[in-house]
């Protein structure tokens, strides 16, 4: 005699609650599966969004598509996966004790309940929006759904918007900014912070930026939104907190998302420290036969060790796998937390990033820590290699890297990628030095720039280089510090570009034969670059067999300036 089906529910069909049903019926041929969705699309690729919206592709269907190309529907999971798929329809009640799940037909109200042996809970989050007069305008949307991205993509085909405004600096809200600029909008980006992408310490995100601007969007930092300003129910501009007044006619609000748990906290399941839900790396809750997986969940800093919210899809998926495979056999698959790695594109630049930030290495505990700042190119310059700026983070007392930022038109994902595991397996700088990488010149330099980055650290971390980032030098020269800068660039270079902070040029090659030019008190604070600094060290270096002791190089060079330059 048989025993009874395993009977699983799970409520969120969006990305993780889908992965973890599937995952569950790869295990168990046999078991009930339901999945309800309160949307009437399931397993949606939220992240291609605004791409869509932005015309990088026009069928709206690949949003919801398997890799063959069919549609994941009710229709799908029912026979490819044999799970009841339930759209339009809303969980509204956890009864732990009676183990069921009370629901609505959000088409004709009725309630339903249904029994289940385990649990799965992916209700996501919901984006935040600022509580200021005339948010609920029309014209004042998210891009969290795809109702919202069907009404910003018909925004795009209609072709009668000129303005708009994209409210929050991060992520979102600049992949939103580049699809509406390339629809032909004019989009200013408003952050309420003195810095956009608060993720990237702020000589990286400044240099991202200039880059925006350069493709035409505005950007307005240290200033919120006081009002949506309407006339008959519809938006015709912003005021803001400085009493500035920007005409547009959408703003797409963008300032991050809190995680959906009203249904677990109700159910009386414990949410964490910073507003998740809490779970083990099983992905249980606190209650062991209710599991939760997504955006509605907290993980753990593999690095810092503390609770965070992680909101990326990626993530969603994988924990979902993990939740799956434990519905039906306890205890086999493990999410042991995260290290926070992201990317995006934002017009020609790709910005990554993985661990944590000089700022964030500070507030998690981390006194003690490096950075290196770098420039370069992803492969060589006779195969048309493109610009590439890093920032290392590392833990002076071990060595041990704890963060990596990446911006520019080369080739970011794979730098990320790669110092994202050696992130993942505790490695340290000297681990990094000698990696032994993929190299072929349409691939990588003979030392890829990850490399690079760690041998710059490397130096600091031994005392053979002192670095200054661009930030602290133009902090020096803003408040007149006795200081002597010198560009070692070719005469050329610097006919062409300089940075108007004083400095001397003296080459590289003719150093040795203009001591006399430089200062005679040898203590002198001095500070060396050139486009990227790499003949800035090599002169530190010559300088420093001389007697110059204190000779510092501003890292990155001329391309990771962020200020303005003299042409």
């Amino acid at each position: 005699m048989s025993s009874q089906p395993l009977r699983i529910v799970v409520i969120g069909g969006s990305a993780a609650g889908p992965k973890a049903a599937a995952k569950a019926r790869r295990m168990d041929e046999h078991a009930e599966i339901t999945l309800i969705q309160r949307e009437p699309d399931l397993s949606m690729a939220s992240c291609g969004f605004p791409y869509y919206v932005g015309g990088t592709f026009d069928d709206r269907n690949m949003l919801v598509c398997t890799p063959a190309g069919i549609v994941r529907d009710p229709a799908f999971y029912g026979k490819a996966k044999r799970i009841q798929a339930l759209v339009r329809t809303e969980a509204t009640e956890i009864d732990r004790v009676a183990k069921t799940v009370t629901y609505r037909d959000l088409s004709t109200g009725e309630h339903a309940t249904i029994p289940y042996d385990r649990l799965v809970i992916a209700t996501g989050a919901t984006p935040l929006r600022p509580s200021v007069p005339g948010i609920e305008l029309e014209g004042v949307t998210t891009l969290h759904s795809m109702a919202d991205a069907d009404a910003l993509r018909a925004v795009r085909d209609e072709k009668k918007t000129t303005k708009a405004v994209v409210v929050g600096g991060g992520l979102i809200g600049f992949e939103v900014c580049e699809a509406l600029r390339l629809a032909g909008i004019h989009t200013t980006v408003i952050e309420k912070t003195q810095q956009i992408l608060p993720f990237l310490d702020p000589d990286l995100a400044k240099l991202v930026e200039n880059h925006v601007r350069a493709h035409g969007p505005d950007i307005i930092v240290g200033n919120g939104v006081a009002e949506l300003l309407g006339e008959n129910g519809k938006l015709v501009g912003v005021k803001l907190d400085n009493g500035t007044e920007l005409p547009c006619e959408v703003a797409v609000i963008a300032v991050g998302v809190r995680p959906n748990v009203k249904l677990a906290q109700a159910a009386g399941i414990e949410i964490g420290a910073v507003g998740g839900i809490r779970v083990n790396p099983y992905m249980q809750t606190s209650d062991p036969d209710v599991y939760a997986v997504g955006d509605c969940v907290e993980c753990t800093s593999l690095v810092s060790g503390k609770a965070v919210r992680a909101p990326y899809g990626d993530l969603a998926n994988l924990q979902g796998r993990v939740a799956g495979q434990n519905l039906v056999k306890d205890g086999s698959a493990r999410f042991p937390g995260i290290i926070q790695t992201g990317i995006c594109k934002i017009f020609d630049y790709t910005v990554g990033f993985t661990g944590l930030s000089a700022k964030d290495a500070r507030e998690a505990g981390f006194d003690d820590i490096e950075t290196a700042i770098i420039s370069g190119l992803d492969i060589p310059g006779y195969m048309s290699g493109k610009l590439l700026i890093s920032k290392m983070v590392a833990d002076r007392k071990t060595g041990r890297i704890l963060g990596f930022q990446c911006i520019g038109p080369g080739d970011v994902s794979k730098r990320v990628a790669v110092v994202a595991m050696a992130i993942r397996g505790k490695l340290t700088v000297e681990d990094m030095v000698n990696a032994d990488l993929p190299y072929a010149p349409p691939y990588s330099l003979a030392i890829d720039h990850v490399i690079s980055a760690a041998q710059v650290m490397d130096n600091k971390l031994q005392g053979r280089m002192q670095g200054l980032s661009a930030s602290e030098v133009k902090q020096r020269v803003d408040s007149g510090a006795d200081c002597f800068i010198l560009d070692t660039r070719s005469p050329q270079e610097f006919e062409e570009t300089r940075l108007g902070i004083g400095e001397t040029l003296i080459p590289l090659g003719a150093l040795r034969d203009r001591f006399a030019e430089l200062p005679q008190d040898k203590s002198k604070e001095m500070i060396l670059y050139c486009r990227i600094s790499l003949r800035g060290y090599e002169a530190a270096a010559i300088l420093d067999a001389h007697g110059w002791h204190n000779v510092k190089v501003m890292e990155g060079g001329v391309v990771a300036w962020p200020y303005a330059k003299e042409k």
